[in-house]
C-alpha cells in the first residue's frame, strides 16, 4: 500500500484513477520522464489540463514533479506500481496509450531532444578564431599520466573541437575521439593537425555504431565524456553507450574507467539556446545513471570555478563523474 495514503481514505485513490486522462499521464511518467509540455503534446491536452489533472496524482503520491528552470518533469514514483490497485491502472493507462498512439510518439519525442542538439552543432565554428596557445600544462599532464596503471586507449565520446585531446592525446598510447557532426570533427582535425597528435583517430559515428566498437577492441582504459551527458535525450541510455565502450573487469582486473564531466544542477535557462536539454543533474542522478549502466562505485566531485574555463558555461557549476565498468 502507498504510505501516502492513509487506510481510512485509500477510496480516494479510487477516485483519482477514476479518470482516463490520468491513468494515461500515469502509464505515460511510468514509461519516460516527460516535460509538462510534452505530455500535453502527447496527449493532445493544454499544458493547463494536463497540470490540473497532475495535481491529484502527485498528492496521491503516484508520480513525483521535479522542476528544472521553467519545466516540470514527471516521472512515476518508484513505490506507486508495487500497489495492486496501481499496477492495475497502469495496465489500463497503458492499454489507453497503445490504442491512441501516445506510448510510441514517446520515441519521436526523444527524437526531438536529440535533434535540437544536433542541429545546434552542425552550425558549424563560431565567429572568430579557436584559441590556438598552448602553454606548459600538457607537458605536466603527459608526466603526471605516467602514475596511470593503464593508458593504451582512451576514447573521447563526443570530442566537439577536440579541446580535451589536448589532455589525452599527451597521456594516452592511442586516443579514439568520436563525434556525429562533421563540423565539429573539421575543428578538431585542424587541432590536432597544429599539435601534430599523431595517436589520434578522429571518427565521425554515432557511440553505438559498429565502426567505433571496431577501432575500440576489447575496450578502452579510460571512456571520457566531457560536458555531452546535459544533450543527451535520454541521459542515462548515453552512460550505457559509454560503459561497453569500456574494457570490462576480469578476475585480476578493475573494468575500464567512465569520466563524466558536467553541470551540477542550476537554474540558466539561457543554456538552452546552447541546445542544453537539461540544466545540469544532481550528483544521486548521475549515481544512479552509473548504477543502472553497469557501472561501480561512482564518485562525484565538484570542480572549483577557477577550473571550468573561460567559455559561455565557465559561470555554471561543473563536476565531474568517475566509475568502473563492472562487467
Amino acid at each position: 500500500m502507498l504510505e501516502a495514503i492513509a487506510p481510512h481514505t485509500r477510496w480516494e485513490l479510487y477516485r483519482v484513477l477514476a479518470e482516463p486522462v490520468r491513468l494515461r499521464l500515469l502509464a505515460l511518467a511510468a514509461e519516460e520522464e516527460l516535460a509538462i509540455g510534452e505530455l500535453a503534446g502527447l496527449l493532445g491536452e493544454s499544458q493547463p489540463n494536463i497540470s490540473r489533472h497532475l495535481t491529484p496524482l502527485k498528492q496521491a503520491g503516484l508520480v513525483l514533479v521535479r522542476r528544472e528552470g521553467t519545466r516540470g518533469l514527471v516521472r512515476i514514483a518508484e513505490a506507486a506500481a508495487a500497489d495492486a490497485v496501481v499496477a492495475d491502472a497502469l495496465a489500463s493507462g497503458r492499454a489507453l496509450c497503445e490504442a491512441d498512439g501516445s506510448l510510441a510518439r514517446i520515441a519521436e519525442v526523444l527524437r526531438e531532444r536529440d535533434q535540437v542538439a544536433r542541429e545546434f552543432f552542425e552550425d558549424g565554428p563560431a565567429a572568430g578564431e579557436m584559441p590556438d596557445a598552448v602553454d606548459a600544462t600538457a607537458a605536466y599532464v603527459a608526466a603526471l599520466a605516467r602514475l596511470l596503471p593503464s593508458r593504451a586507449l582512451a576514447v573521447d565520446a563526443g570530442t566537439g573541437d577536440g579541446a580535451l585531446l589536448d589532455v589525452l592525446a599527451p597521456s594516452f598510447e592511442r586516443v579514439v575521439a568520436v563525434d556525429r557532426s562533421a563540423a565539429q570533427l573539421d575543428r578538431a582535425r585542424a587541432r590536432v593537425g597544429r599539435r601534430g597528435y599523431a595517436n589520434v583517430k578522429l571518427l565521425k559515428a554515432e557511440l553505438g555504431a559498429p565502426e567505433l566498437r571496431t577501432h575500440v577492441g576489447e575496450g578502452a582504459d579510460v571512456v571520457f565524456a566531457s560536458r555531452l551527458l546535459h544533450h543527451a535525450p535520454r541521459p542515462v541510455d548515453l552512460v550505457r553507450q559509454l560503459t561497453q565502450l569500456a574494457k570490462p573487469a576480469t578476475k585480476h582486473a578493475v573494468g575500464g574507467a567512465v569520466v563524466v564531466i558536467d553541470y551540477a544542477h542550476h537554474d540558466d535557462e539561457s543554456m538552452r539556446n546552447e541546445a542544453d536539454l537539461w540544466l545540469g543533474f544532481d550528483p544521486a542522478e548521475l549515481k544512479r545513471f552509473a548504477r543502472e549502466a553497469g557501472l561501480d562505485d561512482a564518485d562525484v566531485i565538484r570542480i572549483p570555478p577557477a577550473w571550468c574555463g573561460k567559455g559561455k558555461d565557465s559561470h555554471l557549476p561543473w563536476q565531474v563523474m568517475v566509475s568502473h565498468r563492472k562487467h
